[in-house]
């Protein structure tokens, strides 16, 4: 059995959510300039949440907090695929790479949940 995480470091969804704001800030350097106040910005601020919502909840106490901060960093997840999907579809990039770890992500942040719901504390 793994260890308990001592930090939301610690945390596989933390860190891969991390790395996909890393490949999205990547991803969106080459925008137009035009989308500089808008798609770009969006995508990264709704990108930069998940990993922070994570990280915010991992100090929570109860389940019922811990949970809400891991539904908000979902929520925030599936904004950022709707933002990859316009950037695709604006064919300022190809997101197939990002999709991918956006999925990993989600099922990351759904075992987290399941997790959290079925420990006793």
């Amino acid at each position: 059995m793994r260890e308990p995480a001592k930090s939301f470091q610690d945390l596989i969804a933390w860190q891969k959510a991390h790395n996909l704001v890393l490949a999205i800030y990547k991803f969106s350097e080459n925008f137009p300039k035009s989308e500089t106040y808008s798609l770009t910005s969006q995508l990264r601020r709704s990108a930069v949440s998940v990993p922070a919502n994570i990280a915010e909840g991992f100090k929570k106490k109860g389940k019922r907090d811990k949970l809400r901060f891991l539904n908000i960093a979902q929520g925030s997840l599936e904004e950022t695929r709707y933002y990859l999907i316009l950037a695709r579809d604006l064919r300022y990039a190809d997101s197939t790479d990002l999709m991918k770890l956006v999925e990993e992500v989600g099922k990351l942040l759904g075992g987290y949940s399941k997790g959290i719901l079925s420990s006793g504390s």
